[in-house]
């Protein structure tokens, strides 16, 4: 799908969908719980639909109706060597290869090439530890183990989905267990959104010290609720307020948990100035924050060596477009710095890299230069309502 733009300002209101990462951990603490429980609330985003797959998959039994789902948990993990269909959700493939390996059955899990290429080495070396099966090609992971309660050691300087993954394992699993993270650990609030939604469902959980996570012996509890709104993809709508434009962002829990709240402050910073700004612990804003800051004065951001291991390497992927508009980015050592620049139109097409939040961090940029983005549709992997919610704020966008 290819989008272009006219120049624009956008103004109205609009709800923020609803969380994604939110939905994974309900989705799959519903199967956990043992009892049905409905959610409401739910978006159905490609990786979203990748989880609810997977978990059918299992045994449990789903259905949907508008934007709730009910989950039966009768069959959960009373299947024999299941396919696990994870498209290209990272998330899903990290939270359910834990899940596999408790069934000791062979288990595949299946994915695109660039998911199958993003870092899956710490259940690698779990595996080979423990004497696993841990066979992994170009499209698929092959799984057999037989995972127990206990005390594991994860490093947390990489994707906290390890250490979700494994916790959502260890509650299933039904014993006295504690993660020990290897500083340093980075994206903590993750941990936290699986902790608070993991204890909804009546799960022990909790940080004994700031680097253990201690999973109790507990009894499940059915829970139905809704989904709260997605502060990460929130940011791309809220943008449009740095630009000149007037939206007012509904749907956005101002106690939430989600790391990503942090958005609101680093726009701040951006429009004030050329600031310094650590986004290890929020590396899926990186696509907007470049954006914003090319647009305005600049900005320089730490942390940003695991921008190479998402959908696309975000920091190469926005340096060719941002350089297709007479822009571009400078690269240091887990640092990338957006200087000062005149983006404008220069009649180059734009290549979303089937990225998700590269396609919509262009899409602002492009309300303001005009243009055009190919590879628009991945959008529909996290946010597939964005084009239509954009342009009933005023974005002069033609979908073809």
């Amino acid at each position: 799908m290819i989008a272009t733009f006219k120049p624009c300002t956008l103004r109205g209101a609009v709800d923020a969908p609803p969380s994604k990462s939110m939905a994974h951990r309900y989705l799959i603490g519903a199967a956990l719980s043992g009892q049905t429980c409905t959610l409401t609330g739910v978006d159905y985003s490609e990786d979203i639909l990748a989880s609810m797959d997977c978990l059918r998959a299992l045994g449990a039994r789903i259905t949907a109706e508008g934007d709730t789902v009910t989950v039966d948990p009768t069959g959960f993990m009373a299947v024999d060597a299941p396919i696990l269909a994870c498209r290209e959700s990272g998330s899903t493939l990290r939270f359910f290869i834990p899940l596999a390996l408790c069934l000791d059955k062979t288990v595949t899990l299946q994915g695109s090439q660039r998911l199958l290429e993003r870092p899956l080495e710490v259940y690698e070396e779990l595996c080979r530890e423990r004497g696993f099966t841990f066979t992994k090609s170009q499209g698929s992971v092959i799984l057999r183990g037989k995972l127990e309660s206990g005390h594991y050691r994860v490093r947390g300087d990489i994707s906290s989905q390890f250490i979700t993954g494994l916790m959502l394992a260890l509650v299933y699993l039904g014993g006295d267990s504690t993660i020990e993270i290897l500083p340093p650990f980075e994206s903590r609030s993750y941990i936290d959104l699986t902790i608070s939604a993991l204890r909804s469902f009546g799960a022990e959980v909790a940080f004994t010290d700031p680097y253990t996570v201690a999973v109790k012996s507990s009894r499940l509890r059915a829970f139905s609720g809704r989904v709260e709104g997605d502060y990460s993809n929130a940011a791309f709508l809220d943008a449009f307020n740095y630009l000149g434009g007037e939206v007012a962002v509904g749907n956005l829990n101002p106690h939430s948990l989600q790391g990503d709240r942090v958005y609101a402050d680093y726009f701040e910073k951006i429009a004030a100035g050329t600031p310094t700004l650590d986004i290890s612990d929020c590396p899926d804003l990186g696509p907007i924050l470049f954006a914003l800051a090319a647009l305005k004065n600049g900005a320089t951001f730490t942390g940003t060596d695991r921008l190479k291991a998402k959908e696309s390497d975000r920091g190469a992927a926005m340096q060719g477009e941002l350089t297709k508009l007479g822009g571009g980015l400078i690269f240091g050592e887990n640092e990338i710095t957006v200087p000062k620049q005149t983006l404008r139109n220069r009649g180059e097409v734009l290549d979303g890299h089937n990225d998700h939040r590269i396609v919509m961090a262009l899409s602002v940029i492009l309300t303001q230069t005009g243009g055009t983005v190919r590879g628009a549709e991945a959008v529909r992997k996290s946010y597939p309502g964005f084009f239509g919610d954009i342009t009933k704020l005023g974005a002069e966008v033609e979908l073809s």
